[in-house]
């Protein structure tokens, strides 16, 4: 699989905090990848650091073969690197409908500067404006309160609708940090179903998630953070047994469950 997202010995230092060490990734079109690890493990300093937020003390990221080190964060993103946030970032007063079309005029307003990726909800249909955002209102299941402001959603709504304005700017690789949390138990399995169907038409997709039945579910590759150190990484099957892993969201060895041992908690 060629990689649309590289990242190589990414490092980040706070002072003298080392918060990622040495951290390499990559993340392939089609593909759901996890980034898993305990609380304050660096998943989301590590999301930062991708997407030009912080800058690094070290390493390199590459969008296919351009290396955007150096890029800022709207030069990322006019580039293809979407996300989510792990504090959520709508526009409340808005409409569900305006803030998804919010990214559509994003994307436009960059289209001069490079050609879109695929939307990749679409099958391939060349669709105007007002249908798209009209599919991914159907598709997120947000048709029924599209004129509702944001701010009167419950989160788990609210989290779809970040989600809707990423993918109307039709980026290339699309960083989701934590978001199925607030939703409930159907919510997240009709969201684990819409993400396979998003890396089947050719997303590639990094998944920093809290729900581990999510994550063993939908991601076909796992790396697990660990005081900023990735410490595994292969498919969920081998995760699972790792002892390195059970340690290190116990505290220590245990004969229990992947689910039981790596169960939700709090950010990274």
């Amino acid at each position: 699989m060629n990689a649309v997202l590289t990242v190589e010995g990414l490092t980040v230092r706070f002072g003298g905090h080392l918060a990622v060490s040495s951290v390499d990734l990559e993340v392939p079109a089609g593909r759901i990848s996890g980034l898993i690890g305990p609380n304050g493990a660096g998943k989301t300093t590590t999301f930062n650091a991708i997407c030009g937020v912080i800058s690094p003390s070290s390493g390199r990221v590459r969008l296919g073969d351009r290396d955007i080190s150096k890029l800022g964060t709207h030069q990322r993103a006019r580039l293809g690197v979407g996300r989510t946030f792990q504090r959520l970032e709508v526009f409340s007063s808005l409409s569900v409908r305006d803030n998804v079309q919010v990214g559509l005029e994003i994307r436009r307003s960059w289209s001069r500067r490079r050609a879109p990726a695929s939307q990749f909800l679409a099958a391939g249909a060349d669709l105007s404006g007002p249908e798209e955002v009209e599919l991914i209102l159907d598709r997120l299941d947000l048709g029924a309160v599209a004129d509702a402001p944001v701010g009167s959603l419950p989160t788990g709504q609210a989290r779809l609708v970040e989600l809707g304005r990423a993918l109307a700017a039709r980026p290339r690789v699309l960083l989701l940090d934590e978001p199925a949390s607030g939703l409930d138990d159907a919510e997240t399995v009709a969201f684990g179903e819409l993400l396979e169907q998003l890396a089947a038409a050719g997303l590639a997709v990094l998944l920093v998630e809290h729900d581990i039945s999510l994550v063993m579910r939908v991601c076909r590759h796992l790396s697990v953070l660990d005081f900023g150190q990735i410490i595994a990484e292969g498919p969920p099957e081998e995760i699972r047994r790792n002892e390195a892993v059970l340690s290190a969201y116990l505290g220590g060895t245990a004969d229990v469950s992947a689910e039981a041992a790596m169960a939700p908690g709090g950010g990274g």
